[in-house]
């Protein structure tokens, strides 16, 4: 029997499967982990100490639980993006990998590279505008922070690609992570902008572009003693875990929409030609020549995280039952979840948290679905402008938010949107293994593992109430911008 290993490294862990090619999964491993945050603004892992590490550790996990008669007939890696691995020759990484969008260090840069290039050319060419998510400022940094470093590096990579050269010795990058390394990619054209990636890697070689789902290498005897995958194994790229997670539940089609729950909300969206817009992403898809839109939140999850430890810590149960016991609405109480900054669709790593309309009537309830709704009204402007470019077709929630239901009946009572739940909810290990498969053609380029198990409706009751709400929501950030900007610069001179 032949079959498919998938591993994606997340923020907080790293998991994968064994799947066989009807997309039964034989069996799953996970491992947790958690980030380096050095300084303020700065978001860290050690790339070899972890994801080597842990990649090693779940492979030989999972190669143990193969039946006797049975192969590995392919693997794909997916993994945060994008992100900054640089490396020697040898492939040892000469400083922790930098993040994604939670690390901000790349400000100056993000200034000075967008004043160097244009910013309506960055648009035009790359289809996004610079901010934390780039992965050019980032290079910029190092370069000027961290010369030394710099010029030893001989690679750059991002987490599935140093992970695919660890396994195959081969220097290359998907187009969707490299449709995130702004503005090193033309995304228009689905290669280099070669002029600019010039000028910011100087002396790096460009990696070899390849399609997430195709075959860049086998298993060398290294890399076998290592993870114990046997030698000669098709390793295929791989991609960017969100979207290995929207390719895992049949987000594949132009109108096809993601919601990933999470402790951010990463939303996607495939496109049927070239749309940009200064307050989304315009990114390379996982097939051959696709399109989509990408935007992503600071907070989600992560704030109800902080509610709960800061109301007393009592059980997520008991707050929800709380939360739902609360009139849509919460009763004239609104909250911007800016608790991180904010990504799409503001872009600005100093707004802040907000609930507005506090009376001594609200209590723990009031601001845990405040809290929830605030969430789903940011989901709602950035579907908004999604619709700009192609109408939805329907749209897929995914995450371990799903576990909320008030959560996720707040998104579609916000927006006016069903949501369908897939039955198998791994995330992009599954959908790594999907692209294995694809890859060395144990099963057809069109095969969509996935299954709808229920429909979150939206309740046509609560529209009138929430169409007024999200109308005062979009006016609580420009009207307290340049106040919460000032306390930031108040509470950095103490």
């Amino acid at each position: 029997m032949d079959l498919l290993l998938g591993i994606d490294m997340g923020t907080g862990s790293i998991k994968g499967v064994l799947v066989d090619t009807a997309g039964a999964v034989l069996a799953s491993a996970t491992i947790t982990h958690g980030m380096s945050l050095p300084r303020p603004g700065w978001a860290e892992v050690d790339a070899e100490a972890t994801w080597w590490r842990e990649v090693c550790e779940i492979a030989h996990r999972l190669t143990a639980e193969v039946p006797a008669g049975s192969r590995i007939a392919a693997m794909c890696v997916s993994g945060v993006g994008p992100c900054l691995v640089l490396c020697d020759d040898d492939l040892t990484p000469l400083r922790p990998a930098i993040l994604y969008g939670v690390d901000t260090r790349a400000s100056a840069e993000i200034v000075s590279l967008t004043e160097e290039f244009g910013a309506d050319a960055i648009l035009r060419r790359a289809g996004t505008l610079l901010s934390s998510q780039a992965v050019g400022p980032k290079l910029e940094w190092v370069r000027r922070h961290e010369p030394e470093v710099f010029a030893r590096a001989t690679g750059w990579y991002g987490s599935n690609s140093y992970i695919a050269a660890k396994l195959t010795g081969e220097y290359v990058i998907d187009h969707h992570t490299a449709s995130q390394c702004d503005p090193l990619y033309a995304t228009s054209e689905f290669d280099w902008n070669a002029q600019w990636a010039a000028r910011i890697c100087g002396h790096l070689p460009l990696p070899r572009l390849v399609w997430p789902h195709e075959v860049v290498g086998t298993v060398h005897a290294g890399a076998a003693a290592a993870t114990g995958i046997p030698v000669g194994t098709p390793v295929v790229a791989g991609t960017v875990d969100a979207f290995a997670e929207a390719f895992s539940v049949g987000v594949r089609h132009p109108g096809d929409q993601m919601l990933m729950y999470g402790s951010t909300m990463f939303l996607v969206q495939l496109i049927d030609e070239y749309h940009s817009d200064p307050a989304l992403w315009t990114t390379a898809g996982v097939e051959r020549g696709s399109l989509a839109l990408a935007a992503g939140t600071s907070t989600a999850g992560s704030m109800i995280g902080w509610l709960q430890t800061i109301t007393g810590g009592a059980s997520l149960d008991t707050l929800m039952a709380e939360a739902a016991a609360v009139p849509a609405g919460s009763e004239g109480l609104i909250a911007l979840p800016y608790l991180a900054g904010e990504r799409t669709p503001v872009f600005d790593a100093d707004a802040r948290g907000l609930f507005a309309g506090l009376t001594l009537r609200h209590g723990r309830g009031h601001l845990f679905r405040a809290a929830y709704e605030g969430i789903a009204f940011g989901v709602r402007a950035i579907l908004e402008m999604f619709d700009d470019a192609h109408t939805a077709r329907r749209t897929v929630a995914v995450g371990g938010g799903l576990r909320s239901a008030i959560w996720t009946q707040a998104v579609s009572d916000v927006t006016g949107r069903p949501q369908l739940v897939p039955q198998q909810a791994i995330g992009a290990s599954y959908g790594d293994a999907l692209m294995a498969a694809i890859g060395v053609e144990l099963v057809a380029p069109e095969t969509d593992w996935a299954t709808i198990e229920r429909e979150i409706e939206p309740d046509p009751a609560n529209r009138a109430l929430y169409d007024d709400l999200y109308g005062v929501w979009r006016e609580l950030y420009p009207s307290t911008k340049d106040l919460v900007h000032a306390l930031g610069l108040i509470a950095g001179r103490g």
